[in-house]
């Protein structure tokens, strides 16, 4: 029972030094500086964690290696990816070096199937990815995730001829209606695909 009372007020501490630091305003959420060490380590395993269980009861679909269902997935990524992730060949994009954390560049590293397709749909808290279920049906989500799986082994090439062939983008359609066409004549519903 002695031992309770400085516990409770060790604790009471806390809480009202961490209240006054919150109102104090000190805290810097500016993304051009970098986490302490400490935090950005803890931060980073928690949300890996996190991914990793909310993403271990997703069921595979039979049909990831479809190419009508990875090509469909090129055009995708190709939309609304590469600003942040890159495609092969690219080194930077204007948008990147301001993101914090810096974003994975998925032309590079592999991806768990079942955490992508959890990471494309749900977004990312505080970070700069989005959530695009809301936009998006799984079906959809589901061929991005099939690209991702054969994204690192192309080259910029391959890149290149795979996006020109995707199909349009029905999701993408533009407030106007207005179609843009993409190199080789390839015309997309509002957009065309960036890294072309």
């Amino acid at each position: 029972m002695q031992i309770l009372k400085p516990l409770l007020l060790l604790l009471l501490l806390t809480l009202f030094g961490a209240a006054a630091f919150v109102w104090s305003g000190v805290y810097y959420p500016g993304a051009d500086r970098p986490h302490w060490p400490l935090t950005h380590a803890l931060l980073q395993f928690t949300r890996e964690r996190a991914i990793e269980h909310h993403a271990a009861a997703i069921a595979l679909p039979a049909n990831l290696n479809d190419p009508q269902l990875i090509l469909k997935g090129a055009g995708q990524y190709a939309a609304m990816c590469t600003s942040c992730h890159l495609a092969p060949g690219m080194k930077d994009s204007e948008l990147r070096p301001g993101l914090y954390p810096l974003p994975p560049n998925l032309s590079v590293v592999h991806v768990d199937p079942r955490e992508a397709f959890w990471v494309i749909k749900h977004g990312i808290k505080m970070s700069a990815m989005p959530a695009w279920g809301p936009s998006h049906d799984d079906a959809t989500i589901w061929s991005m995730v099939a690209f991702l799986q054969k994204l690192p082994e192309m080259t910029p090439a391959q890149y290149k001829a795979m996006v020109a062939k995707a199909p349009p983008d029905e999701d993408m359609a533009p407030m106007d209606g207005a179609t843009m066409s993409a190199p080789g004549g390839h015309t997309h519903s509002g957009h065309a695909h960036a890294g072309d």
